[in-house]
């Protein structure tokens, strides 16, 4: 039960795509760049879109596919909700209908680095005690992944 695989890639050159001028350890906030407006997230829409839809779903099939999975042996899709057309895209790769899919996007939108959990949460439920899970995602930078997981309780 638990963690079963990982694949995880990142990119630099996606830098300029996707990203927040502001804010971390080389430009740390300050009232100058809080008045420049400099902790919004920028992303060029069309290329991150490009990407994200390459890499999640590539990484989704490749861990499926380094393990043997296939579509029927995957219980749920954990994507990140960024986009439902990036979504369909991945589970279209992977061979897995939309009905094993978790999207939320519709009732919360985008909330980033929270995406995956608020999933899990929203569909606790509906899990039960072997179901394998493939988590996928992709975010600023570029960096994006798939893991593997068989879920270790039934939530009854």
């Amino acid at each position: 039960m638990g963690l079963q695989d990982s694949i995880l890639r990142s990119d630099g050159q996606g830098r300029n795509y996707l990203h927040m001028k502001a804010g971390g350890s080389v430009k740390p906030a300050s009232a100058a760049t809080v008045a420049a407006k400099e902790h919004y997230v920028y992303q060029d829409g069309k290329t991150v879109f490009k990407f994200a839809v390459t890499g999640m779903a590539d990484v989704s099939a490749e861990i499926m596919e380094r393990n043997g999975l296939t579509a029927n042996d995957v219980a749920w899709l954990v994507p990140h909700q960024a986009n439902l057309r990036i979504i369909s895209a991945t589970a279209e790769r992977m061979g897995v209908s939309m009905d094993k899919v978790m999207v939320n996007i519709q009732r919360y939108g985008n909330t980033t680095a929270g995406t995956l959990p608020l999933c899990l949460w929203d569909w606790e439920k509906q899990l039960k005690k072997g179901d394998n899970i493939i988590l996928a995602a992709f975010g600023g930078g570029f960096t994006w992944g798939a893991t593997w997981i068989k879920w270790a309780y039934d939530t009854e």
